[in-house]
């Protein structure tokens, strides 16, 4: 009998140990950021050829997801999906991404290369950029 109750002893506590242990992660986990641009193209084939493929590249590199890429009627252009309109006016372009930091964002937005790079998608696109912390699930 005195088995029994301390294997139920063992059991309870390490329920219990497991449980903090869960809750203390879920406390630790920080939520994504979300990464929001809108392009306004006003030289699509430059902007396919010399900015969009590398610009993509240097994101996953730097450990950012693209979401969506999309576009409104008549700014389509290459990976680009539909933008449907809801209310005002959309941008032409937009594209998300999820990150795990802000530090993250500012580190690729701050690398050198992707500053060259971003400097020749000037040429191309005009940008707005923001990025908006997701909320705690």
């Amino acid at each position: 009998m005195k088995h029994h109750i301390g294997l139920g002893m063992a059991m309870l506590v390490g329920i219990g140990v497991g449980a903090a242990a869960v809750q203390s992660l879920h406390a630790q986990a920080k939520p994504p950021v979300y990464f929001i641009a809108e392009i306004d193209v006003t030289n699509a084939e430059g902007y396919a050829k010399e900015y969009a493929p590398q610009a993509l590249a240097m994101i996953k590199a730097a450990g950012g997801r693209v979401l969506a890429i999309g576009a409104t009627e008549g700014a389509a252009g290459p990976a680009a999906a539909k933008v449907t309109t809801i209310g005002g006016e959309p941008p032409k372009r937009v594209a998300l991404q999820v990150w795990d930091s802000l530090e993250k964002i500012q580190a690729w937005q701050a690398n050198p290369e992707y500053v060259a790079l971003l400097n020749v998608g000037k040429k191309y696109a005009k940008f707005r950029s923001f990025a908006v912390e997701g909320l705690p699930q």
